[in-house]
C-alpha cells in the first residue's frame, strides 16, 4: 500500500472506489458502513457502478453514493475527469482504491497529483496465484475481501471495528412493503428458500440437471416456496421453465428488474438462499439470511466466502486440484468438473434440511 500524507491526516470526505462485478462491490458493504459508524465525523462516497447504487440500502448518515457508468471515462483521460468531479463538485479529500485495476490506478494517478491523499488495498495477488496452482500449491486460508478492505481503511488512518450487523440490523428484516411488488408477505408455518444456480464462469456453475433435481425435490415439500435467482436472457429462459414446471411452489425473478432495494428486502425474509459462489451468496449474507454455497474451482480459502457464513454450510468436494481458479473462469485441468459434477442433490438437500424442518428420509 502507499500514501502521500501522513497517517494523522483528518478527513473531511473520502471517496472508496470498487467498479466490479455485483458480488465485489456487496462485499464493501459491512466494511463502509462500519466506517461510517466508527468514524461519523467523516463523509464517505461510494464511487461504483450506476447500475449498482441500488445495492446501498438503509444508508448511515454520513454515506453517499455516485453511480458511474465506466465506459463514460475511458482511460487515463476518463479517469482524469472523474477525479475533477470528485474533488471540485463532491468535495473529496481522500480517496480509498478497493478495486486496484488499470482504471482505479489511473484515478489514484489523477486524484494524488492533485494533492488528495489516495491509498490502495493489497488484492494479495501472489498468494492467491500460489493457493491455485495447478503444482506445490500454498494451500493455508487467506484473508477475506473484507478483511483486505477492512486494512486498506487503517492504513489510511481510519481504523474500524466490525460493528455492521447487516443491512436491517441484528436479526432483523425489511419491512413486508418492500418487496410487495414480487411477493405477498410470508403465511404462518412458510418456508421461503432463494436458488440462485448460475455464475459467469462454468467453474462456479453446478450441473443444471442436478440443480433441478433439488428445486423438484423442495418442491414436493408442503409449505415451502421456492424463489429462483438469476439474470435476463439464457438464465431467465431455464427458470422460466422451471416456474411452469413446478407451478405453485417455484417463483422465478430472473430477469424481472425488481430493483435491488425489492430483491434484497425479500431475501431479508427467506430463511436460506442457495447459491453458488457468486453475487446472491453475498447479497443474501448482508441481509442477515442463512447461505449454503456450492464451491467447484474455486475455494473459500481465496477470501470471498460470505459474510458471517457458517463454515458447515460451504458445500464443497476434497479434491487435490482444488482450488484451480480465483474467480472460476480457467479450463479444468481434469477436462469434467468433477470438483462440482461430483455434488450430489443428497448433499445439498441435507444442508438445507435445518433452515427447512424437512424431515429426513
Amino acid at each position: 500500500m502507499s500514501s502521500n500524507n501522513s497517517q494523522d491526516t483528518k478527513y473531511s470526505k473520502v471517496a472508496v472506489v470498487r467498479f466490479s462485478a455485483i458480488g465485489d462491490v456487496a462485499m464493501t458493504i459491512p466494511v463502509i458502513y462500519a466506517a461510517c459508524q466508527c468514524h461519523p465525523e467523516v463523509d464517505f462516497l461510494m464511487v461504483t457502478r450506476h447500475d449498482l447504487t441500488g445495492l446501498f440500502v438503509n444508508q448511515p448518515m454520513n454515506f453517499s453514493v455516485l453511480g458511474v457508468n465506466p465506459k463514460e471515462y475511458p482511460g487515463v483521460g476518463g479517469m482524469w475527469r472523474l477525479s475533477t468531479k470528485l474533488i471540485k463538485q463532491c468535495g473529496i479529500d481522500g480517496l480509498i482504491d478497493i478495486q486496484d485495476s488499470f482504471l482505479t490506478k489511473s484515478l489514484r494517478l489523477a486524484t494524488s497529483a492533485r494533492g488528495v491523499k489516495c491509498i490502495a488495498f493489497n488484492k494479495g495477488s501472489k498468494n492467491k496465484r500460489a493457493l491455485t496452482r495447478e503444482r506445490n500449491k500454498i494451500m493455508l486460508p487467506l484473508p477475506t475481501s473484507r478483511d483486505r478492505y477492512r486494512s486498506a481503511f487503517h492504513a489510511f488512518g481510519l481504523p474500524l471495528e466490525w460493528q455492521f450487523e447487516g443491512l436491517y440490523g441484528k436479526g432483523g428484516k425489511a419491512p413486508e412493503s418492500d418487496f410487495a411488488q414480487i411477493h405477498a408477505p410470508k403465511q404462518n408455518g412458510e418456508k421461503w428458500v432463494g436458488i440462485a444456480p448460475f455464475s459467469p464462469h462454468p467453474g462456479k456453475t453446478y450441473p443444471v440437471e442436478k440443480m433441478e433435481e433439488v428445486v423438484a425435490k423442495l418442491s414436493q415439500t408442503p409449505n415451502i416456496k421456492i424463489f429462483l435467482l438469476g439474470s435476463a436472457d439464457e438464465e431467465a429462459l431455464t427458470l422460466s421453465i422451471w416456474e411452469k414446471r413446478y407451478h405453485g411452489s417455484v417463483i422465478s425473478l430472473a430477469g424481472k428488474d425488481y430493483g435491488f432495494p425489492a430483491e434484497l428486502a425479500l431475501m431479508s425474509h427467506m430463511d436460506v438462499v442457495l447459491s453458488m459462489d457468486s453475487a446472491n451468496m453475498h447479497m443474501a449474507a448482508i441481509c442477515g439470511t442463512n447461505v449454503v454455497s456450492l464451491w467447484g474451482a474455486t475455494h473459500p480459502y481465496c477470501g470471498f466466502k460470505a459474510w458471517r457464513q457458517n463454515e458447515t454450510d460451504t458445500i464443497q468436494l476434497a479434491m487435490t486440484c482444488r482450488p484451480c481458479s480465483v474467480i472460476g473462469d480457467k479450463a479444468c485441468h481434469r477436462g469434467d468438473y468433477l470438483c462440482l459434477t461430483g455434488i450430489s442433490p443428497a448433499m445439498i438437500m441435507e444442508k438445507l434440511q435445518r433452515y427447512l424442518e424437512i424431515p429426513e428420509e
